[in-house]
């Protein structure tokens, strides 16, 4: 994912000398308007109201925006740092709130987001006596955070905070969580500002770069694969889309990385994702040569390490990564580079450069890739959702912003939108629901002048679908796309993969989503039929206000590819006879696919 413009808070090396005492929640605030922190995300908590009347004396530079759940507030700084390439800030109070919050954490550290999370703390002299929410937030955090602090000491503030930062952007990017106790937020101190957080460029190896021409030089079935979103710059994503085009090579991008290239570009043949095109799938198992750049080749990218052997491939690897400990992780390369992202791009198009002999390759792959996303199957039901969006990708202007949630609806707007150059999509690559209604209004809050759109289950959408208010409280209007198919539609899959029929735990009642958002004074719509979406979504957009569009699903169409009733067929599933109707003898073959003697129906 490239960086998005958001104008950085001024203040870039800080003072020159101490300023006079001040608070330690005011030299907080003044520590992250110097890290360049535009917008924090919080829900209130006594815990730092310190910090919260430093941000006061800051509102000028750094806009605090209110939310109404922790878990929300902390994936609205996640989505800031996918837009932006900084670091992301979320305050939560303590206890609850940080636990709240933790799922923000696991995102940003699957995904490889930067991110800051300050966490109100009890006072000092309390530690250990189980005081009222009190959590040792080193181990709890400790296992996915980079790095878990706590500030003892006002006059430590900017070099902790700087350091936090630095931690965040370095190597592979991630969170940092900050503990910060009630009380040292009014010790009075009197330091310097200190200096901002730099990103460590690491130059590749020019010998790895000579290498790599070589090993391109053999190949003829290459395929790169794209990764780790919010590392690339604008400038690496267009040297990196050069350097694509000029060797005619393809490439697939991982699970929810669709933005990161330009999807109109003759060299993007697709996503290695859960829901993606078979052909591609099995299209990389014929590659003589695989180039893994910021891609962690992590579980859905390799359909559970199934895509390609593991620890060592069939076939040459060569993973460029700018953390060293993230190379040969699972998959050994064959030529690891440690190298910032962006320089590698500008390294490879101007020194990897070769007359390709993997045209017709290349050719085959983009043409899956466009019989994938170009052709609309005549699905069943009411609402054809592969027209609906098709229709959206001609709305959706050059720099649209669309956010989704985890979920099987999700593959939909991946299968058959094809996002350009300025435009983004984000969504959490760990698959966390309840992501992309905070991610929406989050670019909605930095980017007010860009049309913002999150996509979102039913499931998903009433796990933070409260944050709708939140829009409202800060003026700004996404556009939320509802998808409803009454159920939790990805575990119903699994579900009627492995029990077929037998429905437990992933059946949904839900609300009128529209009269949702129009209780909040927002504009609802309803779309149940295919020439109701266009209309439906112009409107929405036109309304001026936060909006929602809910679509009513065929609940039997569970993917873009199959239907509840075509995996029990395939299953060998008959569902039992009403009363009275003489029962069938049962198939030989189980849900599982094990050979089983076939049985006579028992008289009643």
């Amino acid at each position: 994912m490239a960086h998005l413009e958001a104008k950085p808070a001024e203040g870039g090396r800080g003072a020159a000398g101490k300023t006079g005492a001040r608070t330690g929640g005011r030299i907080l605030a003044d520590a992250l308007k110097t890290q360049g922190v535009t917008h924090v995300f919080q829900v209130a908590g006594e815990s730092f109201l310190g910090l919260l009347d430093g941000l006061y004396e800051n509102r000028s530079q750094i806009r605090t925006i209110t939310c109404r759940f922790e878990g929300a507030a902390v994936n609205m700084a996640e989505a800031h740092g996918k837009l932006t390439g900084r670091p992301g800030v979320a305050i939560v109070t303590r206890g609850p709130g940080a636990c709240h919050g933790s799922i923000g954490i696991h995102i940003a550290q699957q995904d490889s987001t930067p991110l800051v999370l300050i966490v109100g703390q009890i006072p000092r002299g309390d530690t250990d006596r189980d005081a009222f929410q009190e959590v040792d937030y080193r181990n709890f955090f400790g296992g996915m955070a980079k790095w878990v602090t706590q500030i003892e000491d006002a006059a430590r503030i900017p070099e902790l905070i700087h350091h936090a930062f630095q931690v965040a952007v370095s190597g592979r990017p991630g969170p940092v969580v900050v503990a910060i106790p009630e009380d040292m937020q009014t010790d009075m101190a009197d330091v310097v500002d200190g200096r901002r957080h730099t990103v460590p460029r690491i130059l590749p190896d020019p010998a790895a770069m000579t290498e790599l021409k070589r090993m391109l030089g053999r190949a003829r079935r290459p395929l790169v694969i794209l990764g780790q979103g919010a590392h690339w710059t604008a400038e690496g994503r267009s040297d990196l889309a050069a350097w694509l085009v000029e060797n005619g090579l393809p490439a697939a991008v991982g699970f929810r990385r669709q933005g990161l290239l330009d999807n109109t570009l003759p060299n993007f043949v697709g996503d290695l994702g859960n829901g993606g095109d078979p052909a591609l799938f099995a299209k990389a198992k014929e590659a003589d040569l695989v180039i893994a750049i910021g891609s962690r080749m992590g579980e859905p990218v390799t359909q559970g390490y199934s895509l390609f052997a593991a620890p060592k491939l069939d076939v040459p690897l060569v993973h460029v990564m700018p953390d060293g400990g993230e190379v040969g992780r699972v998959y050994q390369a064959d030529l690891p580079i440690q190298s910032d992202l962006n320089a590698f791009a500008a390294a490879a198009r101007a020194t990897v450069t070769l007359e390709p002999r993997w045209r017709d390759w290349a050719a085959e792959l983009r043409a899956n890739r466009m019989k994938w996303s170009g052709e609309v199957p005549a699905y069943e039901g009411r609402l054809n959702l592969a027209a609906a969006m098709k229709e959206l990708a001609g709305m959706l202007p050059d720099d649209a912003i669309v956010t989704t949630d985890a979920g099987n609806f999700s593959a939909w707007g991946v299968r058959f939108i094809n996002y350009g150059a300025g435009q983004r999509l984000i969504g959490p690559c760990c698959g966390a629901m309840g992501y992309s209604v905070p991610a929406a209004i989050a670019a909605k809050v930095m980017f007010p002048e860009r049309t913002v759109i999150g996509m979102v289950g039913d499931g998903g959408f009433l796990m933070n679908g409260q944050e709708i208010a939140t829009a409202f409280h800060h003026g700004v209007n996404p556009l939320i796309m509802v998808f409803n198919n009454q159920m939790y539609g990805t575990i119903r899959m699994h579900q009627e993969r492995d029990y077929p029929g037998r429905v437990s735990g992933t059946a949904l009642t839900n609300p009128d989503f529209a009269k949702f958002i129009e209780a909040y004074g927002g504009h609802g719509e309803v779309v149940q039929d295919t020439a109701e979406f266009g209309p439906a979504v112009r409107r929405a957009l036109g309304s001026g206000k936060p909006a929602l569009v809910e679509l009513r699903m065929n609940p039997d169409q569970i993917t873009t590819r199959t239907t509840i009733t075509a995996m029990r067929k395939a299953a060998g599933y008959q569902a039992k006879p009403a009363k009275g109707e003489k029962p069938k003898a049962k198939p030989a073959a189980t849900a599982r696919g094990r050979a089983g003697k076939a049985t006579k129906a028992k008289k009643r």
